[in-house]
This record gives structure tokens, C-alpha cells and sequence, in this order.
């Protein structure tokens, strides 16, 4: 896989952890408060609406009830609107702290309800049910009356329920408790008989006495009420930032963990490439890094190798050069040096002939130096070319006249083929010296009564110039060396005989220089073919 998408890869998945993990804490910590929320808010709601209930269903009046509010909306947080069915302010929590009372919540408000609830034992008779209803609506009556006294007098009331579920009061001190009231003068009693022998005819009677009771007891409980809790536009609870937080660094810790996972794989091919680097610097040539995949990494692993191995080519053929010179340069300058010293000690006389090898043997040493200085500044781009239009069929005339007499020589026929005209632009002495270096090496190749062909043909923009043989060719072996310094095909052959070995590496880098190509093939037995194709100057023409 590539490296780009190993990357891109981890760090959508770091993303989409990040983003899941977010989007899970935030869903479970909200449904929990919202789940802890709604459970406050029905207890709170809960212990409001109990203790009015039982404010009010122990003192039989709403007065004095600012305390139990404000210490209600103390312990809930809550504020409290506390008013009548009919709208009647009682009691507000805000005017009880001492500031101006806000607008309250849209909510419906919450009804409570003080009075008792009439609970009739089962299995008894309706006229008996009657009996007790009517008996508890004066005990209430009654009950109520009193416990409003007591409470207007400032007296602590407390009640409990009897088993019909009236109230039984209880006050302290004693002396704020005033006088009972009588229920026995209760005029409204024999409209009880007749309320309950409506009642009779009723299915649901114990529902119909229920409703006597409430009718009957309307005017003496306190008023049902309706109390209003929170504030509008009031801030919703905000979500706890612990867990968030926690969660924000686990995903931090995920994308750290990543990111040390990816410089862990970045970082260690690019140490071993250093390391490697640092050593080839250092001289250990055979410096290469292992190489794994086919991502980005891997390839500048291949590239840094690839380089090495050229580097380490280069300074093998540098090396090779050097002993090449040298073993060039050793014999020859070892046998003048010889005869020179001969000479001085009298034992060779120096005759003409003598000093004519020696002169021919200087020259041949100045011809591989200029071989090589002219190799050299190729090889660097410095060599100086005088450019301009050629006719590769001039040159390739005057190459025959320079060389006939060698070929004269040898026993071996030159011959030029031409087409017409074939223009080039190019510096004509370094193609000179080109042809020349090919034709010399072809004449060395073949045997008596061979032949060696010049041939220039333009074929479309490019410009072809063959020097073909019929010598004994080059094997196969031989060919991907031929272009190498000091190399030769025959190894028998020496400097007299083989040239200086750098002919063929200058002729390829004056044809590079050129934009040009040089090629070879050959077959042993039957000959060799160079080819070389430059750019032809002028308009083209058809193949001749």
C-alpha cells in the first residue's frame, strides 16, 4: 500500500474515533442528565407539592406559609409561585429573598390540593356509610375551624390522619389553643340525610358520599392551590465537563499512539538511508539500504541504492582508469628509459635508428595524454566544437583520402557510398576524428583483400553515417565494452597495433555532444557495423 495512503488511512480512522467517541460520550452524558434531571425535578416537585399538602391539610388555612416557601426554594434551587385557583398571590419565593419577582416558566403549574380524602370501611352498610359521612363532615368542620385558630393564633400545628382519614390536630404551646367548637349545632345536617339518600340511588355510592364530603367541606378547607416552580428563559444545565475532557485526551492519546506508529515507520527507513548515507561518505562503497514495499518510502530506498551503485561504479571505473594509465604509461616509459640509460653507460650505440623508436614511442605517449585530456574535457562538457553545415559525404570523401594509404597497406579495398548531399551541423575536425577513430579500428580488423564501406544516407530529419567491414566481428560478450577506456577486443594487441584503448570512448561523447547516437552490431565471421545518426540540417528528403 501506498505510503500517502497508509497515512490518509490512519488519520481518517484517528478522525472517525475521535468523532464517534465525542459523539458517544456527549449522547450518553446527555441522555443521563437528562435521565437525573427529569428524576430531580418529579422529587423536588414531589417534596413542594407534599409539604404544602401537608402545611395545609394540618393548619386549615394558607396563612403563615411564607416560611415553609422560602425554605422550600432554599433546599430546591427552585423558585416558588404559590397562588389561588382564582389567581390570588400567596406566597412568592423571589419577594421572599428580597428581589424583584421574574416572569415565571411556561410549565402548567402544579395543583395542590389540602382537603382530606374520605376513607369509608368496606362491608358496611349504606345507612352506616351515611351515619359516617355525615359524623366526619362536622368532626372536619370542626377540626378545621380549630386547627385555623390555632394557627392564626401562632401556635406549631401538626396533624394526623384518623382511619377515616380526617385530620387530627396537635399544637404547642397549650395556651395558644382556643375552644373547640360544638359540632352538634351544625344546622346543615338534615341536608346531609338528604344529600345521602340521593346518594342511595346512585351506582357508585361510596364515590357519591366522597362527593357529599368535598361539597360539604368546600367552604372550610383552605383553597386548592396552584404553584408555578422555575423561571422563563431559565439557562438549561450544562453538560458536565470532566468526562468531556477525559474523552478529549483519550483521543489525544489514540492520535499521539498514531503518530508515534507513523514515525516509527517514516523514521526507520530514513535512519537506515542516513546511516547508509553517512558511510558512503565516509568510503564504504558497499553501503545499501534494505528495501521492503512499493510506497514512497521504498522507492527512495531503491533510488539511494541505485545511486550508490553508480557511485560505486564510477569510483571502479576511476580506479580501473588509473591502473589503466598507469600500466599504459609504465612499459613504454620503462623501455625509453632503458635505452636512455643504455646510451649514457655506453653499452647501445645511438644510432638513427634507435633515436627514430624513441621519438615514435614519445609520440605515442603524447598521443594518449592528448587522448585523455580530450576524454576529460568531453566527459566535463568543456570540449570546444567550431559548428556549421557539413556534407557527412565531403567529410566521409576526405576520411578515404587520409586513410588509403593505410588501407593500401593492409590490402583492404575503402570505398565510399553516397547518396546526394547529407547536411549536418556539426564542428567538422571532431567528426573527422570520429570517422577516423572508426575507420582506423576497422582497418585494424580485417584481413587482406577485405573491405571497408563508408556509407552517409539522410533518412527523413536524421542524418546516418555507417562504417562497415568484413572483418572477423566482436562477440556478443565483447559488445557492452567496447566504449570503455583502454579496452580492447583483442587483448594480443598492444599500443602499436590496438591504439591507445580511448578512441572509441572519445568518438561516443563527441557524438553525445552532438545530440547524436552511436551504435554497433556485429557477427563474428562476417563483420562489424558503427552507426551514427545525428540531425540532419535542411529541409528533409526521401530516403535515397
Amino acid at each position: 500500500m501506498s505510503f500517502r495512503l497508509r497515512v490518509l488511512g490512519l488519520l481518517a480512522l484517528i478522525a472517525v474515533t475521535a468523532t464517534a467517541a465525542t459523539a458517544w460520550l456527549t449522547l450518553r452524558q446527555a441522555t443521563s442528565q437528562i435521565r437525573d434531571s427529569v428524576a430531580a425535578g418529579r422529587e423536588e416537585v414531589a417534596r413542594i407539592t407534599g409539604e404544602l399538602h401537608a402545611y395545609g391539610f394540618a393548619h386549615g388555612t394558607w396563612d403563615g406559609l411564607g416560611p415553609t416557601v422560602g425554605g422550600l426554594a432554599g433546599d430546591t434551587g427552585q423558585r416558588i409561585r404559590v397562588t389561588t385557583e382564582t389567581e390570588v398571590l400567596l406566597v412568592d419565593s423571589d419577594a421572599l429573598a428580597g428581589r424583584t419577582p421574574r416572569a415565571v416558566s411556561g410549565q402548567p403549574p402544579v395543583l395542590v390540593d389540602p382537603r382530606p380524602v374520605l376513607r369509608l370501611p368496606s362491608g358496611q352498610v349504606p345507612l352506616a356509610s351515611v351515619k359516617r359521612t355525615v359524623t366526619a363532615i362536622a368532626e372536619y368542620r370542626a377540626t378545621a375551624a380549630y386547627a385555623a385558630c390555632l394557627t392564626r393564633a401562632g401556635a406549631r400545628v401538626s396533624a394526623e390522619a384518623d382511619p377515616l382519614g380526617l385530620p387530627v390536630v396537635r399544637a404547642a404551646p397549650r395556651s395558644a389553643q382556643c375552644a373547640k367548637a360544638d359540632p352538634s349545632n351544625d344546622p346543615r345536617t338534615g341536608a346531609d340525610h338528604r344529600a345521602a339518600a340521593v346518594c342511595e340511588r346512585e351506582q357508585r355510592f361510596t364515590a357519591c358520599l366522597q362527593r357529599v364530603f368535598t361539597e360539604r367541606t368546600a367552604s372550610l378547607a383552605p383553597p386548592r392551590l396552584t404553584v408555578r416552580l422555575g423561571v422563563r428563559d431559565e439557562s438549561p444545565a450544562t453538560l458536565a465537563a470532566a468526562p468531556t475532557v477525559a474523552v478529549a485526551a483519550g483521543v489525544a492519546l489514540v492520535a499521539l499512539c498514531g503518530a508515534l506508529l507513523l514515525s516509527r515507520a517514516v523514521l526507520r527507513p530514513v535512519r537506515a538511508l542516513t546511516s547508509a548515507a553517512r558511510g558512503l561518505g565516509e568510503g564504504e562503497s558497499e553501503r545499501r539500504v534494505p528495501v521492503s514495499g512499493r510506497d514512497e518510502i521504498a522507492e527512495l530506498g531503491r533510488a539511494f541504492n541505485r545511486m550508490a551503485d553508480s557511485l560505486q561504479a564510477a569510483e571502479e571505473r576511476q580506479r580501473r582508469l588509473t591502473g589503466d594509465i598507469a600500466h599504459e604509461l609504465r612499459t613504454p616509459l620503462a623501455n625509453v628509459r632503458g635505452y636512455l640509460e643504455a646510451m649514457v653507460d655506453g653499452i647501445v650505440e645511438p644510432t638513427p635508428e634507435l633515436l627514430a623508436s624513441l621519438h615514435e614511442e614519445a609520440l605515442l605517449q603524447q598521443r594518449i595524454v592528448d587522448d585523455l585530456r580530450d576524454l576529460a574535457l568531453a566527459e566535463a562538457g568543456a570540449l570546444t566544437y567550431h559548428r556549421a553545415t557539413v556534407d557527412l559525404g565531403d567529410l566521409l570523401e576526405a576520411c578515404r583520402t587520409a586513410h588509403r594509404g593505410q588501407a593500401d597497406t593492409a590490402g583492404v579495398t575503402l570505398r565510399v557510398e553516397s547518396a546526394g548531399p547529407v547536411p549536418v551541423d556539426a564542428d567538422a575536425d571532431r567528426l573527422r576524428q570520429v570517422l577516423g577513430n572508426l575507420v582506423g579500428n576497422a582497418l585494424r580488423a580485417t584481413e587482406r583483400g577485405g573491405t571497408v564501406t563508408l556509407a552517409a544516407v539522410r533518412r527523413g530529419a536524421r542524418a546516418v553515417v555507417e562504417v562497415r567491414d568484413t572483418g572477423k566481428g566482436i562477440s556478443a560478450d565483447d559488445l557492452p565494452h567496447l566504449f570503455d577506456r583502454f579496452w580492447r577486443a583483442d587483448p594480443s594487441r598492444g599500443r602499436a597495433t590496438g591504439g591507445s584503448g580511448l578512441g572509441l570512448s572519445i568518438a561516443r561523447q563527441i557524438v553525445t555532444d552532438h545530440g547524436g547516437t552511436i551504435a554497433v552490431r556485429s557477427t563474428v565471421g562476417v563483420g562489424t557495423t558503427f552507426t551514427v545518426t545525428l540531425d540532419a540540417a535542411g529541409e528533409p528528403v526521401a530516403d535515397g
